[in-house]
């Protein structure tokens, strides 16, 4: 295994008591999914090669979407790409014409980050890692530092938005010169979509479009060619909770919603799109619902049909644009409970709080009291789980054999909840997203 840091264990620690996906430390605890993450990884490697993906994770409330989807973003960062990540809500869409998109946009770039902001709010950073490039050609071919940054934002003006982006980035350069921090930051909200209105773009920087619900889409694309600039390999934008679009009532938002994912797939597959990629995570009646899912669009579901050879033979098709990922097997689950008490340890075997037999027993308590459950939406064995190791961390005099039995109530529990519709709909914000 990787070496754990403190930061790491306790991050993954407190997400799993929380029954959220963790942010950092991933691969601490990530078992199985070996052909996905293969086909992820060629993604990712035709997106640093110019081109552009496209991918729909589809899966059931606790399948492990988010986890999926976390990571490939960590996955893209160590490689040297931009990731921006977003969950969809009432409040963000991809279309609207009531700021919903708007809000998106700055929810992605609020989360844009890089290997060495992993964090979050990178794009101060790349802005100047931009500056930072073109000063260090300049001065290896010997050209003015200023021409060149006009003739790299030249390439940027060939695209819708790019004119007043171009000139926002020149500004940046003209500001850090002279040390106006003003108009820097200016500059940032700029790029971060935050000017409401046009006249205070007009007063502030000059320009005269901002990003708006109609624009939202043409400046990622603008803002992957200028990450390219900057020296990154390409931009990644992870959307997750997709289902927040199935769940819109009416029917002309959610076909306009539709139509620009229709926009987004036709882009990245025809090759109208370059150093992007796209991966949206949804549940099945996100995608197949015939009523109000994405094969209520004709458009799209001859697009994302699943492939008919692949279902004759019981195969998955890796190269579709649909990801279904299978639900956990109890051998995998066994393997996330090792992993999980390795990480309570500090990764010091000598330290493990349960021997093999009592995960063992842990897993059969947990098939006897609440049956397949346990393994295909897996939060709360997983919660438990976490709660047994930390009960037992802080009362060492305790045996594992007397506390199984206590686990009971809260399994059945988590069974009856397996049932309603509206707890499912927890489910893949909680614990169980986070099982690869």
């Amino acid at each position: 295994m990787a070496v754990l840091k403190p930061r790491e264990r306790n991050a993954i620690i407190q997400s799993l008591r929380a029954g959220v996906t963790p942010r950092i430390g991933l691969e601490h605890i990530q078992v199985g999914r070996v052909n996905e993450v293969k086909a992820l990884i060629e993604d990712l490697e035709k997106i640093q090669d110019g081109g552009a993906a496209f991918r729909i994770i589809i899966g059931d409330f606790g399948a492990g979407k988010s986890f999926f989807l976390q990571l490939i973003r960590y996955i893209a960062l160590e490689k040297g790409m931009v990731v921006c990540n977003a969950d969809l809500s009432p409040d963000r869409k991809l279309q609207s014409s009531k700021g919903q998109a708007q809000a998106l946009y700055q929810e992605l770039l609020h989360n844009i980050s890089t290997r060495t902001h992993s964090d979050g709010n990178a794009l101060t950073a790349i802005v100047e890692k931009f500056i930072s490039e073109q000063m260090f050609l300049a001065d290896k071919n010997n050209v003015d530092v200023e021409i060149l940054i006009k003739e790299n934002l030249a390439k940027l003006r060939e695209l819708v938005g790019g004119y007043d982006f171009a000139e926002v980035i020149a500004k940046y350069y003209k500001a850090h010169l002279v040390g106006d921090d003003v108009t820097k930051s200016n500059v940032i909200r700029y790029l971060r979509g935050e000017y409401k209105t046009k006249i205070e773009a007009i007063k502030d920087l000059g320009v005269r479009t901002i990003v708006d619900d109609s624009s939202v889409y043409d400046r990622l694309k603008l803002l992957a060619r200028f990450i390219v600039q900057a020296g990154y390999k390409g931009l990644v934008i992870n959307l997750d909770e997709m289902v927040n679009l199935y769940k819109i009532n009416h029917s002309k938002s959610r076909n306009n919603n539709y139509e620009q994912i229709l926009v987004i797939l036709n882009d990245c597959l025809q090759g109208a799109a370059e150093n992007i990629g796209f991966l949206l995570g949804g549940t099945p009646e996100f995608l197949s619902d015939e009523r109000k899912g994405l094969y209520s669009y004709e458009a799209l579901r001859s697009r994302l049909a699943e492939n008919s050879f692949a279902k004759i033979a019981n195969v998955i098709d890796f190269k579709s644009p649909v990801l279904n990922l299978a639900n956990l097997t109890p051998e995998e689950l066994y393997v996330l409970l090792c992993n999980v008490r390795h990480v309570f340890a500090n990764g010091k075997k000598e330290d493990y709080l349960l021997p093999d037999e009592a995960l063992v027993a842990f897993l059969n308590h947990c098939q006897e009291t609440i049956g397949e459950a346990y393994f295909r939406t897996p939060r709360n064995t997983i919660k438990a789980f976490v709660d047994l190791l930390s009960i037992i961390e802080q009362n060492k005099d305790l045996k594992w054999q007397s506390l199984l039995g206590n686990i009971q109530i809260e399994l059945e529990e988590a069974k009856s909840s397996l049932l309603t519709k509206d707890d499912k709909d927890d489910d893949d914000d909680a614990l169980g997203s986070f099982v690869l």
